[in-house]
């Protein structure tokens, strides 16, 4: 029998709804010591599509990922000219090129029309898409499908299984909590329909959220998730919570995790953490699971190149700029895609992997007062502002530095910084600014109190 269900959308956002999934949502969100979550979301996976999930992630635990050193993966070339015949964005280049280093490289700057990436023959029948936060210019619109969002799962088993852990949360537990740390956080529960509606749930440990802030310890230890994921800012603010549940294993994310946050992790939660190397526009690309560990490729489907200034391909252990080709989302294949970081490529026994990986550093400003401001907020408030590329820069005396690209009237900027920041922060704004390459968006001579997460260093 259908449960009752209080939104006639949740039909849509939970196909086929147990009466022990609907108990799961209803645990999450009317929880005494519950947060406040500000949206609903769901999996969108009917039985048909349920069962895309389960067959990808078999292939994905089965499959090897690599290739041979100087030569190309096996799948690469059929990827290549599918997307030159059937991507708008790629037909525009003209014949497909037969050497696949004369394919033109790409950056962020060439993704603001999704619909240009959409193949032609994929129907878009439950095409969703989301949008990033972004960390060197303005928001993206991502497109992406269900099947690919709950398709994740797999990346995460495989790199747990190389660490001999393997999830098994299932009716009535919590598998996975996503933790943040902002003024606004898109927040939400929902289930998990191929480990049999186990909870899922994105939530924020900023006090905004909370009636108590003693209540957020409580929570996360009555739900007592088997994984826990995160920002190095989110869980610094976890540490502090001083929380007795035992995960099986931490996933940090977005930001440069420093050794010594990941050694205090270890120790506070008795797990190993994963380090996931992962962009919006690809999905997961790499992990370490050691502190000292190089990044493991973990797509069977993704290229990885490490390029020089002039897209010329580096020798392996030579350090340039992470140039990705493939992907799990059919609906923005990536040819040569320029992520901006960079890194060294080396073989471990066949397996490629990043070597000394640096990419986008946790920021955490503050106010005159001393409150923290994680660095999305500020992308959230300057969201409204066409923005094609911009800087923040906050100095040892908290006074900040804005530098944007093109010609933006600065009063509506500075108000918008001021309304986060509040006005006892010195705020310099410089428009119409030539930045060379990718610039670091957000720097920071301190770090505030309470959020020693330390310098990280981006090439």
């Amino acid at each position: 029998m259908e449960p009752r269900v209080t939104d006639p959308d949740d039909t849509l956002r939970y196909p086929g709804l147990s009466d022990h999934g609907l108990a799961m949502l209803r645990r999450l969100s009317e929880h005494p010591f519950a947060p406040r979550f500000n949206n609903r979301s769901g999996h969108r996976l009917t039985s048909e599509l349920l069962t895309r999930v389960r067959d990808f992630e078999d292939e994905v635990l089965t499959s090897d990922v690599g290739w041979v050193p100087n030569t190309l993966p096996n799948w690469l070339d059929a990827f290549v000219t599918r997307a030159y015949c059937q991507v708008p964005h790629y037909r525009q280049y003209g014949h497909q090129p037969t050497r696949f280093g004369e394919v033109p490289t790409m950056r962020r700057a060439d993704l603001t029309d999704i619909a240009r990436f959409v193949p032609d023959d994929l129907p878009i029948d439950g095409l969703i898409h989301y949008s990033t936060s972004g960390t060197t210019g303005h928001p993206l619109t991502i497109a992406s499908h269900p099947v690919v969002a709950a398709s994740y799962v797999a990346f995460i088993k495989k790199a747990f299984a190389t660490r001999g852990i393997t999830l098994t949360a299932g009716r009535g537990d919590v598998g996975l909590m996503l933790i943040g740390w902002q003024h606004k956080c898109f927040t939400y529960v929902s289930v998990t329909p191929s480990m049999d509606e186990s909870g899922l749930l994105k939530m924020n440990l900023h006090p905004v959220d909370w009636r108590d802030r003693a209540d957020r310890a409580r929570y996360v230890n009555d739900l007592a998730p088997e994984v826990i994921s995160g920002d190095p800012i989110s869980f610094e603010a976890l540490l502090d919570l001083h929380v007795s549940c035992r995960p099986k294993a931490l996933i940090s994310t977005s930001m440069v995790l420093m050794p010594a946050l990941r050694a205090a992790l270890e120790r506070s939660f008795e797990c190993p953490v994963f380090d996931f190397y992962s962009l919006n526009e690809t999905g997961p690309v790499a992990f370490s699971s050691r502190t000292v560990d190089d990044h493991q490729i973990v797509q069977h489907r993704l290229y990885v190149e490490i390029l020089d200034d002039q897209d010329r391909p580096c020798l392996p252990g030579v350090r340039g700029e992470v140039t990705l080709t493939g992907g799990f989302n059919p609906y923005m294949p990536l040819l040569r895609y320029r992520t901006g970081d960079r890194a060294e490529l080396v073989f471990h026994w066949g397996t490629p992997a990043l070597r000394n990986l640096s990419g986008r550093p946790p920021t955490v400003y503050r106010t005159a007062s001393g409150d923290p401001i994680n660095n999305v907020d500020v992308t959230h408030v300057l969201a409204p502002f066409a923005l094609s590329q911009y800087t923040l820069h906050q100095d040892a005396s908290g006074a900040l530095r804005f530098r944007v690209r093109g010609r933006h009237p600065t009063e509506p900027i500075r108000d918008a910084l001021y309304g986060l920041f509040g006005t006892a922060n010195e705020i310099k704004i410089e428009t119409d600014v030539e930045f060379d390459g990718k610039a670091i968006q957000y720097t920071r001579a301190v770090q505030p109190s309470g959020f020693q997460i330390g310098e990280a260093s981006v090439g």
